[in-house]
């Protein structure tokens, strides 16, 4: 069964971004909890930053289960990147990173790698770049393995990274690479600037996606762009896909409002 979360970041030197709800815990879980999210998505600056038993107990309390844990921060906050030239920062990323997956496994949970993948500098060399993307990845992937839970990694568009845009490209990289553990995410505004056709391209690779992040055609909640999701929804069904539909969105007009618009259109396209 395909099932429903939200986007919560939890960083408090941050006010602004795609995230629904923003910094506070409890209220975000009750909120969620009553509006009948199955999940949350967490933002947070380190794989350390919250207490684990706490954690567990209060998803516990609301019923609610940790769908993947971001590791955006290690960009953000750091300048990590798995494609930097400097093989020391390289280490400091992976090192970020495996936190993150350590600290999402002890919930089932993946780490999806976003922007702390890079970009190919402008004095770089591409395939020296994705041999060092492929060299990180099979490391994450493989400590993923070790503690059960897969790693995700995320097409990005044009303006955000020139490496995989598309997950045709993004799965002919896992493939070539051996890349057995890592799987896509598939976001709808990615896919709604590079991919041609958003339903015939998740039919085609379903196989590897193992994420998707629920946002309208100008990342607002769905519903409020011209993003034709009906297809799309179809599409996931067909494939056989069994993981969170999760809104990274922007938390307009104000994280509430946004995720009533989030359940109201989950339940429509995935559970009539």
């Amino acid at each position: 069964m395909i099932r429903s979360a939200i986007t919560l970041n939890l960083i408090e030197s941050m006010s602004q971004g795609p995230w629904i709800f923003w910094h506070d815990l409890e209220e975000s879980l009750k909120m969620a909890a009553q509006l009948g999210f199955d999940g949350v998505e967490l933002f947070t600056r380190s794989g350390a930053d919250l207490d684990v038993p706490h954690l567990k107990e209060r998803l516990h309390h609301y019923g609610l289960q940790l769908a993947a844990v971001g590791t955006g921060a290690g960009k953000v906050l750091h300048g990590l990147t798995l494609t930097d030239p400097d093989a020391a920062i390289r280490q400091k990323a992976i090192d970020f990173i495996k936190e993150m997956i350590t600290f999402g496994a002890q919930f089932g949970a993946p780490a999806i790698i976003g922007s702390m993948q890079g970009n190919i500098l402008p004095s770089g060399n591409r395939e020296e770049t994705f041999a060092l993307l492929a060299e990180g990845l099979k490391i994450l992937g493989n400590h993923a393995g070790s503690l059960g839970v897969s790693l995700i990694y995320e097409p990005l568009n044009r303006y955000e990274t020139n490496l995989f845009n598309t997950l045709e490209s993004g799965s002919g990289f896992l493939e070539r690479n051996d890349l057995s553990n890592v799987k896509l995410l598939a976001d709808l505004f990615h896919m709604n600037i590079e991919e041609d056709n958003l339903a015939k391209s998740i039919r085609k690779f379903g196989k590897d996606i193992g994420h998707v992040h629920f946002a309208d055609s100008n990342r607002k909640p769905m519903g409020f762009g011209h993003t034709e999701m009906a297809p799309i929804a179809e599409a996931l069904r067909e494939t056989g896909y069994e993981g969170y539909v999760s809104a990274e969105a922007f938390p307009f007009p104000h994280p509430d409002a946004a995720a009533e618009q989030t359940i109201k259109a989950f339940q429509r396209f995935f559970r009539h």
